[in-house]
């Protein structure tokens, strides 16, 4: 009786499961059970999607629970992870989302749900964003990407809450980079996990050390040799740096006054930097058949223009790469006026991933030339590109550009020259238009929001997921890789096949019972009757 009552106990309080999906959708990553295991403070979890939910919410809430079990299960004894399922405490500012569903017979149906779950540890609360809505996938395959994510974000969340410093990451200044409100909307989206600073560089050697991450924004003047200096042996420290910069020269507002403008090859005395580093940025022009609209008069009477949508091929609708933890089920990156890169260096012992690249029909303008707003539409045997990187990571021990040249004059220099770095990261994106967010009646938009057709893109969860990754050494970034196989019933047949199928599910049970019952009870009988 005290065993039994024993292993009544432990099993009340331990949630235990064993694994046997090909996709391991039920294991925790090792990742993950540290950071649970090094609280020292219970969580209280408030999963808010609840209420009248179709079949997808309701596998994303179950799946949401079972997640917040699998937590509690890991830390039990070093803290208490109390949940509730309830939405009548939604704080303000979290946004519904209404669920438009037809059902079988025609009708349609209106549900408003919040997919959002509530942490809170030691007096601070972070939402957990339950939903990916991917614009482009059916609601099936956003609601799989939600489940493939949960873990992700509750780590991300958690992360958050019980990081007991914050790091520091920097804005670099002094060559022409984009202003504060022209990347007000990622610094705003970044402040939630970082301290932001902005200033030039001078001239000590250690200025950056201070920095988990440096962001270079769209520069349009060189860079001097004592830049290059500090931002190399930076590096070489193990710094990080994320390049967002263009390969070319233009103008908008020449363009939007005279619908031309001149291209030429962008100069900031970086190209040695980065092809030592293992990238070259070309000084061409990206054009894509997979692009925004921009609106255009075609009317031949100026009194009565006729605005129409023509397709813009200088702004590429990019896509995202899902071999890597930054690109992983965001939607497609808007850029205009963009480079191309290439990867150099051959066996040079560093990782390269494309991160953003063009469709399969795309087209390459070199440089110099001139980009006309009257002519929109080539032929598409011109488009022969496919696939053309826009961005790219790249990873390992990269080598000093200064490991055979002196150092540059009048530079305070704070430690020797480094010849190799530390195990680092980088990230190029060749298109500053990615980083670069628009305002509209004072108000800044949101990164990736195309005022035209009023649609949100991938641009924000690209920059930040790319800022995380850098400054991730834990490998909690890697969650976002995790991969749920989307198996998805044939509604049409099983509407089709529904009253055979519960024929089947009700009356072949009952009929095994039955030619059982009649088998045993005939044998039972010739037995007996032999033994009379």
């Amino acid at each position: 009786m005290a065993a039994v009552v024993l292993v009544n106990v432990l099993v009340h309080h331990f949630v235990v499961r064993w694994d046997m999906t090909n996709d391991r959708r039920y294991s925790i990553a090792p990742t993950t059970r540290s950071l649970i295991q090094s609280l020292d403070a219970p969580l209280q979890v408030t999963i808010l999607l609840d209420g009248e939910l179709n079949a997808g919410f309701q596998r994303l809430q179950r799946a949401t629970i079972e997640m917040v079990e699998d937590l509690e299960a890991i830390g039990y004894w070093q803290l208490g992870i109390e949940y509730r399922v309830s939405a009548e405490e939604v704080p303000k500012g979290l946004s519904p989302t209404v669920i438009h569903e037809r059902t079988h017979k025609g009708q349609t149906a209106q549900t408003t749900v919040y997919p959002y779950a509530l942490i809170t540890y030691k007096g601070k609360t972070a939402v957990v964003e339950l939903l990916r809505n991917n614009r482009g996938l059916s609601g099936e395959e956003n609601l799989n990407h939600s489940i493939e994510n949960l873990e992700f974000a509750f780590v991300e969340a958690i992360h958050s809450l019980a990081r007991e410093s914050v790091e520091k990451i920097a804005f670099l200044e002094g060559h022409g980079e984009l202003s504060e409100a022209e990347v007000f909307d990622l610094s705003q989206a970044l402040s939630h996990y970082y301290q932001i600073d902005r200033g030039t560089l001078g001239n000590e050697t250690g200025v950056l050390d201070e920095y988990r991450a440096v962001i270079i924004a769209d520069p349009q003047l060189p860079f001097s040799e004592k830049d290059k200096y500090i931002l190399d042996q930076y590096l070489m420290q193990g710094g990080r740096i994320l390049w967002v910069v263009n390969g070319v020269r233009f103008s908008e507002q020449t363009l939007s006054e005279n619908g031309m403008t001149p291209v030429i090859p962008l100069e900031l005395n970086i190209s040695d930097m980065l092809f030592r580093y293992g990238v070259r940025i070309n000084p061409a022009l990206v054009q894509d058949l997979q692009c925004l609209p921009m609106p255009v008069d075609v009317s031949d009477n100026p009194q009565q223009p006729n605005w129409q949508p023509m397709p813009w091929t200088y702004a590429p609708l990019l896509l995202t790469s899902q071999a890597s933890p930054i690109t992983r089920n965001i939607m497609q990156v808007s850029a205009t006026m963009a480079s191309c890169i290439d990867f150099v260096g051959g066996e040079d012992g560093l990782q390269k991933t494309a991160l953003l690249a063009t469709s399969s029909n795309s087209k390459l303008t070199g440089t110099p030339a001139t980009v006309d707003l009257s002519l929109f539409n080539g032929t598409e045997s011109e488009f022969q590109y496919a696939f053309v990187p826009v961005a790219a990571s790249i990873e390992g021990v990269f080598p000093s550009l200064y490991a055979h040249l002196l150092p540059p004059e009048d530079l305070q220099l704070h430690a020797p020259l480094r010849k190799t770095s530390e195990p680092t990261k980088q990230i190029v994106v060749a298109a500053g238009s990615t980083i670069r967010n628009e305002w509209q009646q004072g108000q800044p938009l949101p990164l990736g929001y195309d005022r035209y057709t009023q649609t949100q893109f991938g641009n924000r969860d690209f920059m930040v997921n790319a800022v995380l990754y850098l400054t991730d050494d834990t490998g909690w970034m890697a969650l976002r890789q995790k991969q749920i196989t989307l198996r998805l019933l044939n509604d049409q047949r099983a509407r089709e096949e529904r009253i055979t199928a519960q024929v089947v599910s009700i009356i072949m049970p009952l009929t095994i019972l039955a030619i059982i019952g009649i088998a045993v009870i005939g044998i039972r009988k010739k037995r007996y009757t032999k033994q009379r």
